[in-house]
């Protein structure tokens, strides 16, 4: 029997986000009901409100969460009711080309739930990445459930679900930073922040941190961070170089997702040096470097999607590593409010002063 619950939709873009009552069906073959314990407010869901991702409106929005599996559909055996799981975007097929190559972290056709919730006059919502997260319950496709351990607090560690786990991905995954490393991070929000945690994990020498708000360069050094650059007063590139020995950093990571700053990542690496993008840019964004430096410097440039994660292998490992003391998922969350709390979260985001407002239901 469907349930009717609270959830925060988007209905036309840039409009403010309203809380209001949702339909969730049972689960059908293959899918899985959660009851919702915590949600990140993430900036894809700001994407999503300011239509820079489609025009699918109405969304029901949130991702990045954690919550306790309800009820499952026929055919479900890897989660059952009462699992403590995290929500991810990246449900593997097992039968793309990708899969099929022994790469799964990169499948090309991901499963969502099959039905649709709707709101109470029967419009079909548009869930943020396949999940729909800011709701008391919401209907996934089975695999969009990972199972982790239950001593784990929600609201951090619900932070893997997305922006946490693409920045550590960045870093670790895509990146492929290890001991000794240099590695340069630029923009220290959310993805940018967990990047630095990633190359710290990962064994870096040295983490160069870059950012023009003196507040999130102090949270980067908090967090691994050995050195940091203030870029609204000096060139950055210039700053890593002179921190590198004039040689530029191993692998740069950009978190930002604009054509300037790319070009920052791209000269300050060092030769053969690794740039990742996990900065998301916007569709109009368009990027010129002139070919003969391309060529000349040798290297890789990389886009990280997800920070190249698997989620049934990442997430737990992270989680076990939070809970050892080993990974300090609690320091990304600056505040947990409610439901109704969003569209005020959206503007602190603007303001540049939190890491992650969290829903706790």
């Amino acid at each position: 029997m469907s349930q009717q619950v609270r959830g925060v939709i988007a209905r036309g873009k840039g409009e403010p986000v309203q809380v209001e009552t949702i339909v969730v069906p049972d689960p059908g073959p293959g899918e899985a009901v959660v009851k919702v314990q915590a949600c990140g407010v993430c900036h894809t869901d700001l994407h999503y409100r300011e239509g820079g991702i489609n025009d699918d409106f109405p969304f029901l929005l949130g991702h990045e969460a954690a919550g306790v599996v309800e009820s499952v559909g026929e055919g479900v055996e890897d989660v059952a009711p009462g699992d403590f799981v995290i929500l991810n975007w990246r449900a593997v097929c097992g039968q793309c080309r990708s899969c099929r190559r022994g790469r799964p972290q990169y499948c090309f056709a991901t499963h969502n739930a099959k039905q649709k919730m709707t709101l109470l006059d029967g419009t079909e919502l548009s869930p943020a990445l396949g999940i729909g997260a800011f709701a008391e319950k919401t209907l996934v496709a089975a695999g969009q459930c990972t199972k982790v351990d239950p001593a784990a607090s929600p609201a951090a560690a619900g932070l893997l679900g997305c922006g946490v786990m693409a920045g550590l991905g960045a870093a670790i995954n895509t990146g492929g930073v290890g001991r000794g490393d240099t590695v340069a991070v630029i923009g220290c929000g959310g993805v940018g922040n967990a990047a630095v945690v990633g190359a710290r994990l990962a064994g870096a020498a040295k983490i160069i941190a870059v950012d023009i708000d003196p507040r999130k360069l102090v949270t980067a050094r908090g967090l691994g961070a050995t050195h940091t650059v203030d870029s609204s007063s000096g060139d950055p590139v210039e700053e890593i170089r002179a921190l590198t020995g004039g040689n530029g950093a191993d692998v740069v990571i950009e978190a930002v997702g604009r054509p300037e700053t790319y070009r920052q990542a791209f000269y300050a690496r060092d030769l053969a040096g690794t740039v990742v993008l996990v900065g998301v840019p916007t569709p109009e964004m368009t990027l010129e470097l002139p070919l003969l430096d391309v060529f000349g410097r040798g290297g890789a440039l990389k886009s990280s999607w997800y920070g190249d994660c698997l989620p049934s292998r990442d997430f737990p490992m992270l989680i076990d590593l939070y809970l050892q003391g080993r990974l300090d998922l609690d320091a990304f969350v600056t505040e947990t409010i409610a439901l109704d709390d969003v569209e005020q979260a959206f503007a602190r985001m603007h303001d540049g002063d939190v890491l992650r407002s969290v829903v706790v239901f």
